[in-house]
């Protein structure tokens, strides 16, 4: 039966959109905890609400989004051959390789930051396992430079979750060089809304502190360039061929995906925040609550919209 989520062009579903939100949140935490640590030195030490959240969510969204799209496959439990047997020709095996590299890196910098806690935890537990203390704090006059490196990480990674979708060349709404810029960014503001949420419901939540304001300076901007590249993605399709016209009228031109588009992503994603935010909400915790989950509403909306919508059409 054909219908918005079950159509015969269908490659990809559901549990797809859900693996490149959770990897955009871990892309997107990242990002945010290192620019609070380069901007705000002393905001980014591991007492940080903004770090601390980035400790537990960063890797488990990523371990969980892997789980996700290991059992998705149709043989999921030959997965492991990706792990090992890398081709430069593969996406997918590329994006394997990405996350191996991405994780180490993770796991030595949150190491780092959180050394104290690390040898707090080896003397508990493996008191005669010292190396790893002594291993951080070798480690530790790089670093800046391992920093730099899992930035770079991970901006790759949140722009990878793009560049698996324009893989699929057959369907012209999804073969777009910007989608892999579109995805960073929602990750970025989905990583924001993410930190706020936890600021203000966590444990010694903190409205005021000097992180919960920077996040709500970049969170602003971050939407606005959503904003525009959105309407640059669709620009470039009615500019484009036969066949992205036709997927720009199958995703905008009327019917399901279209009302999921302007109401969800555009309404309740964007132009919900941005004028809360203009009405001066934000500084209590049922503002937070509305602003951050509306925002994290329209960036899973959005992977929906993106991966459903953009493959109606075949080239």
């Amino acid at each position: 039966m054909t219908s918005a989520f079950h159509f015969d062009s269908l490659v990809w579903d559901w549990p797809i959109a859900i693996y490149l939100f959770l990897i955009g949140i871990s892309a997107g935490l990242v990002t945010l905890a290192i620019l609070l640590r380069r901007y705000h030195p002393e905001e980014g030490a591991s007492n940080s609400r903004v770090m601390l959240t980035t400790l537990f969510v960063a890797p488990t969204s990523v371990m969980l989004g892997l789980v996700i799209l290991i059992f998705h496959l149709t043989r999921p439990w030959t997965f492991w051959k990706l792990m090992f047997h890398y081709s430069f020709t593969s996406v997918m095996s590329m994006g394997v390789m990405l996350f191996q590299v991405y994780m180490l890196v993770l796991v030595v910098w949150l190491a780092l930051i959180f050394r104290d806690d690390v040898a707090a935890l080896q003397q508990r537990w493996l008191p005669k396992l010292a190396v790893i203390p002594r291993l951080l704090q070798r480690l530790l006059p790089l670093l800046r430079p391992i920093e730099t490196v899992m930035l770079v990480l991970a901006v790759l990674l949140g722009a990878y979750t793009g560049f698996l979708l324009s893989a699929l060349k057959s369907y012209p709404m999804l073969n777009n060089p910007l989608l892999p810029v579109l995805f960073l960014f929602s990750g970025i503001s989905s990583g924001i809304a993410v930190a706020l949420l936890v600021a203000a419901f966590g444990p010694k939540g903190h409205l005021h502190s000097q992180e919960v304001h920077f996040m709500h300076r970049l969170e602003t901007p971050v939407v606005w360039l959503e904003i525009f590249l959105l309407a640059a993605f669709f620009i470039g399709l009615w500019l484009g061929d036969d066949g992205k016209l036709r997927a720009l009228s199958a995703a905008l031109g009327g019917g399901f995906w279209s009302w999921w588009f302007w109401l969800g992503v555009v309404g309740c994603g964007l132009i919900m925040p941005l004028l809360l935010k203009a009405l001066g909400w934000g500084k209590a915790h049922f503002h937070i609550l509305l602003i951050s989950g509306a925002s994290l509403c329209g960036v899973l909306l959005l992977r929906y919209f993106i991966l459903y919508a953009g493959q109606m059409t075949v080239a």
